[in-house]
């Protein structure tokens, strides 16, 4: 898997807290560079590991941190809230977030997804971004080149472009993952939709009729826009201007939501 660089806003006061992330961070299996200023608040992480691992280690510290960034300074990146403003989750059960990063080997896919019944679910890219009939309007699968569904693995002339396989949840209901395809492209793909369905896709080798149309993945549980978000070092914000919450009340708003009424985890304000 291709490493990338990750951007965080970390609350740091003082050199022991730069010190106690770096030594989190240092040695751990999937991290190859830690790069932290003090001056400027921001821990940028290369690595193959999925971006909220990463966070989370760093929280471990006891020091908050922000997404502020993902890829290169010029690479194209995108972010989609699976239920939440941007988003549908039927029966508002799963929710989560995952983020878009063109590199020069494909398109990398990094995330988070809490509230699905554990085991294998499909997750395709549609056509459309309209979710005013939920994820009913969100129209097939996103295939430009005409192209009977198959998998991941398959050549571009036997897959559509969103078909990106499966995810495993595990018996919390969480899965978290990162992938790299190598169709997508991250222009042609904001203002589509992500979707998730609630069986696994059978890429297309299966002996439904559906399978050829879409893996025979049942219906859609959750979806959400896909939206441009803020490369490495592009996101300069500190306060929002959405509503004049600093980064860190922003932070700590969007974890209240989540815990009363199930808002995705982040929100676009700090990521946009």
């Amino acid at each position: 898997m291709s490493s990338i660089l990750i951007e965080f806003a970390v609350q740091m006061t003082c050199q022991n807290c730069v010190n106690k992330v770096k030594s989190t961070l240092t040695n751990v299996e999937g991290i190859k560079n830690v790069d932290i200023s003090l001056e400027r608040g921001t821990v940028v992480v290369e690595t193959d590991l999925p971006y909220s691992l990463i966070q989370e280690k760093i929280e471990s510290t006891g020091k908050k941190a922000v997404f502020k960034g993902y890829g290169g300074s010029e690479s194209f990146s995108a972010v989609t809230m699976l239920a939440g403003n941007s988003g549908y989750s039927y029966g508002e059960i799963a929710k989560g977030v995952i983020r878009f990063a063109q590199i020069d080997k494909g398109c990398i896919i990094d995330g988070t997804i809490d509230g699905l019944s554990p085991g294998a679910h499909g997750l395709h890219i549609h056509e459309c971004g309209d979710i005013s009939q939920g994820c009913d309007s969100v129209g097939d699968h996103f295939n430009p080149h005409n192209s009977l569904h198959g998998g991941p693995d398959d050549e571009s002339s036997k897959r559509h472009v969103g078909d990106l396989g499966n995810i495993v949840a595990d018996d919390s209901g969480r899965v978290r993952f990162r992938i790299l395809d190598n169709l997508l492209k991250i222009p042609e793909i904001i203002g589509r939709s992500l979707v998730i369905t609630e069986k696994p896709d059978d890429l297309g080798k299966g002996d439904s009729p559906m399978s050829k149309i879409d893996g025979n993945s049942g219906k859609k549980l959750v979806c959400g826009i896909i939206a441009r978000s803020s490369g490495l070092f592009q996101n300069t914000k500190q306060i929002c201007a959405c509503d004049g919450l600093t980064l860190w009340d922003e932070r700590n708003r969007s974890i209240d939501n989540q815990k009363t009424n199930s808002s995705t985890i982040n929100n676009l304000c700090t990521i946009s």
